[in-house]
Formats: C-alpha cells, sequence, structure tokens
C-alpha cells in the first residue's frame, strides 16, 4: 500500500507533462504485461519515463545507481518506494546485490525496472547492454519484458527544453 501512494507522485508527475506540456503517450503492447511479476527491460533516454511508468506497469521497483539516493529531496524520494540501489563500481557485489535484493522483491510481489545500458542514451544511439537483468530473471524463473519508448525526442536528455507531441511506448 505504501507503494501504491509513494508511485502516486511520479503518475501525477507524468500527468502533468501531459497536461501543462503538451507530452501524450500511447502504449502499444500493454497487453504483454503479465500479472506476475517480471523483470523490465527499459531503453532510457530521458526522465520522462521514470515519471510516466508508474502509471503504465504494475508496481515495480527500480534498480539504480546508489549516488542518486545521495540527492537531497529526490534522493530521499526514490528511497521510499525500495529500490535496487548498486555500487556500479564494484559489478561483482553489484551483481550479487541485484540477484539477493531483486529475488527478495519479486517475491513480495514487485517486478523490478532496469535499465540495461545503465544509463541515459540518446535517440539513434545504442549504450553497452548489462547482463544483470538476464542474470536476475534467470536466477528467479521469471519472464523478462522488453520496453522501447520515443521519450527522448521530446524530453532529452540534460535538456530544459521539452517539446510537446506524443511519446510511443512499445511492449
Amino acid at each position: 500500500a505504501r507503494h501504491r501512494v509513494i508511485a502516486a507522485w511520479p503518475a501525477f508527475a507524468a500527468w502533468l507533462a501531459q497536461y501543462v506540456l503538451g507530452i501524450r503517450y500511447v502504449v502499444r503492447g500493454r497487453e504483454n504485461i503479465p500479472a506476475e511479476p517480471l523483470v523490465i527491460l527499459s531503453k532510457h533516454q530521458s526522465a520522462w519515463e521514470t515519471l510516466a511508468y508508474s502509471a503504465i506497469f504494475p508496481p515495480h521497483v527500480y534498480v539504480m545507481k546508489r549516488e542518486l539516493l545521495w540527492l537531497p529531496f529526490l534522493g530521499w524520494g526514490l528511497a521510499l518506494m525500495s529500490p535496487i540501489a548498486i555500487n556500479r563500481a564494484n559489478r561483482k557485489a553489484a551483481m550479487a546485490r541485484l540477484i539477493a535484493l531483486g529475488g527478495e522483491r519479486l517475491r513480495q510481489g514487485f517486478s523490478i525496472m532496469i535499465y540495461p545500458e545503465g544509463t541515459r542514451i540518446p535517440v539513434g544511439q545504442r549504450g553497452h547492454y548489462r547482463q544483470g537483468g538476464a542474470v536476475l530473471a534467470v536466477n528467479n524463473g521469471v519472464r523478462v519484458l522488453p520496453v522501447a519508448h520515443n521519450a527522448g525526442l521530446l524530453w532529452p536528455k540534460n535538456s530544459f527544453v521539452k517539446h510537446p507531441g506524443t511519446v510511443t511506448v512499445v511492449i
């Protein structure tokens, strides 16, 4: 219940993006989202998806670099959502933490949202895909759900300027 209340803020922010900034979205393949917890592997192009995914996907937690939790206000809010915070500098420890905490969150009924490229990548470019999400899914016997979108066209990485339009999310 706490997670649903906390997740209402990003969903509200996505609603604001729609009605204040004119950034709407459509979802193709929503019928592909299973009822049981799974590992969601998504492209990461902007801040938009971190907001809108709360309204699109069932309850989930994020895998993120631990440094995000150190940010005043934002980090404190993120910490309330029980993320899996990892130290990317120590890959072996990060993988062990991902498997342990990821398995725990899956058993609690949460899906796990992972950006396999590890950071926001501009539209049209591809980063290096990391294997953590696949390892987590295999170790826990859950499905993987790939997700693509074009949010970076409207809400570019590190840009103050946002453009009205429609984001297409493909599941």
